[in-house]
């Protein structure tokens, strides 16, 4: 699993500005009747978390309150396990911009929290079961949202696989039936992508496989195969083509892992990671004494 070192650096800055901004400008494109009604008064706000999970999502939560002009103070480290209830964060700024971006910061903390809570727990599951591949998510993601679910992912400890199109190159079996064949498809796709690019095709038997190895493909993806088929054919696979890396995806979940990973597979994809997450459940309450740091009988659930 990946350590849990700070992968806040990775994000650009300009790009959760941009993103902060879409967010808050989506939620209140117009007037902010309630921001009126409370006013422009210094409060702060405690960010609890009131059910079980890993924290993830902080650079987003602080770039959608700095954009409304509020500062973040972080009690927890993003990617700790916390029990409810526990105090995260503390925020401070103007009435109506607390409550301005509430909403769009909690619905974002809840869902990467979510995914890399369930990331979290899929890596464990491989890793009780003795394997140590990567465990990734897929492009499976909501629209609008996949920088920060795919950041999830890493914070969960799972591999976020490609980020996009032009991260690597994947023939999928519309790639390889519009293009004529296997081995046609990795052609023209070496031809473009040249050194830089990795090329991985899906695969739905073995003598695909081989074929797609034997042109040139970096990753081979058996899609939808049962353990029973999968763990023969990737051994098969890995006597001919030992440097080929093997990717096993499709109908994979938490309840199942364990019977995919084995010695001859490199990498599980689960699009349940980022499909099926649960939210984790946040909460930011106004601290009503503000001569002392409340405990949490002063907060109204």
């Amino acid at each position: 699993m990946a350590s849990r070192s700070d992968l806040s650096h990775l994000l650009p800055a300009a790009r959760l500005r941009q993103l902060a901004r879409e967010w808050l400008q989506e939620d209140a494109p117009s007037f902010d009747y309630g921001g009126y009604a409370v006013g422009d008064r210094q409060e702060r706000a405690m960010l609890l978390c009131k059910s079980p999970g890993i924290l993830a999502g902080f650079p987003f939560f602080e770039a959608i309150f700095g954009e409304v002009g509020c500062s973040v103070e972080w009690f927890q480290s993003e990617g700790a396990w916390v029990e409810p209830i526990t105090r995260v964060a503390e925020v401070r700024g103007p009435a109506k911009d607390l409550l301005l971006g509430e909403r769009v910061a909690l619905n974002c903390m809840g869902r990467c929290s979510g995914i890399a809570t369930l990331a979290t727990k899929a890596c464990r599951l491989a890793q009780e079961a003795g394997w140590h591949g990567e465990v990734a998510g897929t492009r499976k993601t909501t629209p609008g949202f996949r920088l920060p679910e795919k950041y999830a992912l890493l914070v969960g400890g799972a591999s976020c696989h490609r980020y996009d199109l032009g991260s690597l190159i994947m023939l999928k079996d519309n790639h390889v039936w519009a293009s004529g064949s296997i081995t046609q498809a990795v052609q023209n796709a070496r031809r473009v992508g040249g050194f830089a690019l990795k090329i991985e095709v899906e695969c739905r038997s073995l003598e695909e496989a081989l074929e797609a190895s034997g042109c040139g493909a970096n990753i081979i993806m058996l899609d939808n195969f049962t353990p029973e088929d999968l763990h023969p054919t990737a051994s098969t696979l890995k006597a001919s083509f030992p440097h080929v890396t093997i990717e096993a995806s499709g109908g994979i979940t938490e309840d199942n892992l364990a019977k995919f990973v084995g010695p001859n597979i490199d990498v599980v994809s689960l699009g349940c990671l980022t499909q099926s997450a649960t939210v984790v459940d946040f909460s930011l309450k106004v601290c009503r004494d503000q001569a002392s740091k409340p405990p949490l009988r002063n907060f109204v659930f």
